[in-house]
């Protein structure tokens, strides 16, 4: 089957900016603006051009990359940088783009951004983010049949991110938007504590209206 799909990756804590909301939507305007730059290009090898610096490069060399998201460093020195190091290596307008993030301290946001871009673009090609979230890593047939589901169930076509967490125990977590189904152990089982939790809280407070009411007062 041609399904879109992402390699299962472990859950792990992102930093405080990807969490910042207001880092999000600051993202989101680039990743606009960024769209709107290569439409009359090629917007899928654009993405991919941002995906590979992103992994071929910040992510295989974090020297580099502490470098250029360093608060010591100043904007005019990290363009300087970039310059220096992407001059004939990147594309004119992914190193443009580069030297507009550096020189307004933007550099931070460049994974933010990435996920933004490559989200807006999938809207905009009738297909949106789905993020499985398992125990264990989906086999192909489960993601297959998962895909079937939502692909009849959404308006678009679910481009699948699968996510592992040991946690979770069994079930699944899946994320559409800001949406969330959970039918996760571990979630029925926080369930049930806390329903026996209640149960007891109202059985503890019987017993005191009984004792403060005795029959026949």
């Amino acid at each position: 089957m041609n399904q879109p799909d992402q390699p299962d990756q472990p859950e792990t804590r992102v930093s405080s900016v990807m969490e910042d909301p207001s880092a999000q939507a600051l993202a989101r305007t680039y990743a606009h603006a960024f769209l709107q730059a290569v439409q009359s290009a090629d917007v899928t090898a654009a993405l991919e051009e941002f995906q590979s610096f992103m992994s071929d490069v910040l992510a295989s060399h974090p020297d580099f990359e502490s470098i250029l998201l360093s608060g010591i460093v100043t904007d005019a020195d990290k363009v300087a940088l970039i310059d220096r190091v992407f001059a004939g290596r990147a594309s004119q307008l992914f190193g443009s783009f580069l030297r507009v993030l550096a020189r307004h301290g933007r550099l931070e946001l460049l994974q933010l951004i990435l996920e933004e871009s490559q989200q807006l673009h999938e809207r905009q090609t009738g297909r949106g983010r789905v993020t499985l979230t398992a125990a264990r890593a989906l086999s192909d047939s489960a993601r297959e049949t998962i895909y079937g589901s939502l692909k009849a169930a959404l308006p678009f076509d679910p481009v699948l991110e699968t996510r592992t967490d040991p946690s979770l125990l069994g079930g699944l977590v899946i994320r559409i938007g800001d949406t969330v189904y959970d039918s996760t152990v571990r979630t029925r089982l926080k369930q049930l504590r806390e329903r026996l939790r209640e149960r007891n809280l109202h059985e503890i407070q019987g017993r005191r209206d009984r004792f403060s009411h005795p029959e026949g007062d």
